[in-house]
């Protein structure tokens, strides 16, 4: 095989690779770090593991974890389990500090809470027994319920009832430790992909060069 040849099946192997590498660095991924014991789609996690769109966070009654994504700063307080969803959070019980300059919403039941602008904004979500309470602690924040939308500014807080259709069930929120299901998440942007990537080129290389009868720096001009 000419080098020229080469050079088009080495192209193609990347072409195939790439795209699919930025796609994945597109799914929301984000950094999850614990401060005691908490469990990540009900298995229990070391101190610090990777977070995709769709993974369940359950933290203990004596232990926090903090989600860290570009632009956002997410603690997820003790005794609650909550949904990350790249670009918003859903409170299943519990609570969270938000600090944001992503927009990012969260909701609990039917309230949803969002920055107001898309300046730095932090907020406190929690939802416990039906009851949402909700606190702008920099930078003003809208509710939306079934009521419609209002907008609490900086400093103030409110509460709101996170369903009234829905209350008979809150019960069944709560989950056991370790029920939390097995959610998928970004395998095309892990170290595990990027590694088969790198070896795929590798060893086209090998192959090309082993069936090259042609020395690719001929030493006769």
């Amino acid at each position: 095989m000419s080098m020229t040849a080469f050079r088009k099946l080495a192209s193609c192997v990347l072409l195939l690779i790439f795209p699919a590498a930025g796609f994945a660095a597109d799914s929301g991924a984000a950094m999850l770090y614990t401060n005691g014991a908490a469990w990540l789609n009900g298995s229990h996690i070391p101190r610090s593991s990777a977070i995709f769109s769709g993974d369940l966070v359950q933290t203990r009654s004596d232990s926090v974890a903090n989600i860290n994504a570009p632009g956002s700063s997410i603690t997820v307080q003790s005794d609650s389990l909550v949904q990350f969803e790249g670009s918003s959070l859903k409170v299943e019980h519990g609570g969270v500090m938000v600090s944001t300059s992503k927009g990012i919403a969260t909701t609990a039941g039917d309230v949803k809470v969002a920055p107001a602008s898309s300046s730095w904004t932090e907020f406190n979500v929690t939802d416990v027994d039906g009851l949402v309470r909700i606190a702008a602690r920099k930078g003003d924040v809208t509710v939306t319920d079934d009521n419609g939308t209002v907008t609490l500014a900086q400093g103030q807080e409110t509460t709101r009832d996170e369903s009234t259709d829905q209350s008979d069930n809150k019960k069944n929120k709560k989950r056991a430790t370790g029920a939390a299901p097995a959610a998928g998440g970004g395998i095309l942007n892990s170290p595990i992909a990027m590694g088969l990537g790198a070896a795929a080129i590798a060893g086209v290389t090998t192959w090309v060069l082993l069936q090259n009868n042609n020395p690719a720096s001929p030493s006769v001009p």
